[in-house]
């Protein structure tokens, strides 16, 4: 590593958790003869860019910062260079840098640090609150906060996936929630449609998503994930409320797919431009009754593939007398093959809202999932 950068990661570890920005720019200025160095973080509804310090958020789509945020790559414009800010594919945002260096050497060395950034920012959050204040465009219900604290993030990406979630309404979601896990050779992923609303639905969610990682951090299978999360809810709520829940462990080297379907949300293919559903043999949604036994169904995936998981309140939503899930959301997923699958899911949410004229009055989830395996080429952002 060139010394700048070894500069560059001591000054991120050594600075105090709320002022990392600060000390990066003062070392930046010194070591790289730049004028300033500002963050940008995209805001919880993946439609914002906001800056760290205040001021005017960046809004509109082919901006030189959205460029940069979406295409994971450096965006000159005059005298400001842009540069995306994440971590292992979790999108956090991006940095701006002025004036641009004229070096493309030391523009690539302020890739390598805006990498550094994204990772001392996610370790910076476990000890203030600055930058998730600072994400938020409004104040989030409690139901939300509580929501968007068991999230594993909104992106991923390995050798051989790459996948992103969303929830919907960001700032007021009640119930709705996804998780995933990855191994050497698996990955995870499950998707709760919740039930009920406000503080009652998500605290029915944390408690279906805690069992739910006790028993995957137990070595557990999936079918015993959801047997363990049922009778954790049934025991509490003795059948009262249930929650929905589809459960997914993709084999990263073969592509079969092992799932459970507790009563979930829509799970649909794009494979080679056409969209289609996977169907599943639907079993009882957890905890609605007690002693309920699961068990596995298996489908195989191809290089290539891209799986998405929608809940209701997307299949669901209604405007003018026709339901979103009927016919426009197979015609406006099928045409996202070419989109990352953040930039997917932001760009069906953006539809859905569209479609309704506003923020959806139901919680949403969208979760995407790119299966490609090494030795395929795969030109998505």
């Amino acid at each position: 590593m060139h010394d700048r950068l070894i500069g560059a990661q001591r000054t991120l570890m050594s600075a105090p958790a709320h002022q990392i920005v600060e000390h990066l720019s003062e070392y930046l200025t010194k070591q790289y003869a730049i004028a300033a160095l500002d963050l940008f973080q995209i805001d919880y509804r993946l439609s914002e860019l906001v800056p760290l310090d205040g001021g005017p958020a960046v809004t509109h789509p082919g901006a030189p910062a959205w460029r940069a945020f979406d295409h994971l790559a450096e965006v000159v414009d005059g005298a400001a260079l842009w540069l995306p800010v994440s971590v292992r594919g979790d999108r956090l945002g991006v940095i701006r840098v002025t004036p641009t260096p004229d070096d493309p050497h030391l523009r690539a060395e302020l890739a390598e640090v805006a990498d550094l950034l994204g990772h001392a920012l996610v370790a910076a959050r476990e000890g203030t609150d600055r930058y998730a204040v600072a994400a938020r465009t409004k104040r989030l219900t409690l139901a939300a906060e509580m929501q968007w604290g068991l999230l594993p993030g909104r992106g991923r990406t390995g050798p051989a996936f790459a996948l992103a979630g969303q929830l919907e309404p960001a700032y007021a979601v009640r119930g709705d929630t996804f998780d995933w896990s990855d191994d050497p050779d698996r990955l995870q992923v499950v998707v709760i449609n919740g039930h009920g609303e406000g503080v009652a639905a998500a605290t029915l969610t944390c408690l279906a998503m805690n069992a739910l990682r006790n028993a995957r951090r137990a070595g557990l299978d999936v079918a015993d994930q959801a047997t363990l999360a049922d009778q954790a809810i049934y025991s509490y709520h003795r059948g009262a409320q249930h929650i929905d829940a589809l459960l997914l462990d993709l084999d990263l080297n073969t592509g079969v797919v092992t799932a459970v379907d507790a009563g979930s949300p829509r799970l649909l293919r794009l494979r080679d431009g056409e969209i289609s559903a996977v169907t599943l043999e639907a079993q009882d949604p957890l905890g609605m009754f007690d002693g309920t036994m699961y068990t596995t169904q298996t489908f195989t995936l191809e290089p290539g593939d891209r799986l998405f998981v929608v809940s209701d309140g997307i299949v669901e939503a209604t405007a003018r007398g026709t339901r979103y899930g009927d016919s426009l959301l197979d015609r406006f997923l099928a045409r996202s093959g070419a989109l990352s699958p953040l930039a997917a899911v932001r760009s069906v949410i953006g539809d859905l809202r569209a479609f309704i004229g506003g923020e959806s009055i139901d919680d949403a989830v969208a979760v995407c999932l790119d299966w490609t395996p090494p030795g395929r080429g795969d030109d998505r952002g």
